[in-house]
């Protein structure tokens, strides 16, 4: 295993912070991007609260190896159960987005959509064309990666 993926302890951590010092800018995308009825009233609240509750089932471990739900930062393998096909995607900050790599926002309708689903979970999928049930297949940690790509845009 990359020692980088040793490192998802921090990873969330820093995504604490990160929702701390911008939370104003985050809740306006938010809320610009998120339909009156699909608002959750806490939705930043139970992020945190999820997020702890991960570093603290694993507190006493030097890494997290099991990703039960979808946060920031994992990998998400959905199967479309209709057509029985998978596709992975990438749950990332709005400033990492890139679609066309399958890197999706946890603020965009499918990121949303996905956020905080149990691995196993069967879901509907709302998508511009219609609702797509789909079943959560597999949950991995990407951080770190994304923590790359940042960097290598960067220099």
């Amino acid at each position: 295993m990359n020692h980088s993926a040793y490192q998802n302890k921090d990873y969330f951590l820093n995504q604490l912070n990160y929702i701390d010092e911008n939370i104003k800018e985050l809740t306006q995308l938010y809320l610009s991007s998120t339909p009156i009825q699909d608002r959750l009233k806490h939705f930043f609240n139970l992020y945190v609260l999820e997020v702890e509750d991960l570093l603290k089932i694993n507190q006493k471990n030097h890494h997290i190896s099991f990703f039960p739900k979808v946060l920031i930062g994992t990998k998400v393998t959905v199967l479309y159960d209709e057509d029985d096909e998978t596709e992975d995607y990438v749950i990332c900050y709005p400033e990492q987005s890139d679609p066309d790599t399958g890197c999706i926002s946890f603020l965009s309708p499918v990121g949303r959509q996905l956020l905080f689903k149990n691995n196993g979970e069967k879901i509907s999928l709302r998508i511009p064309t219609g609702v797509l049930s789909v079943t959560i297949k597999e949950i991995s940690f990407v951080g770190h990666l994304l923590d790359q790509e940042i960097k290598t845009k960067e220099a």
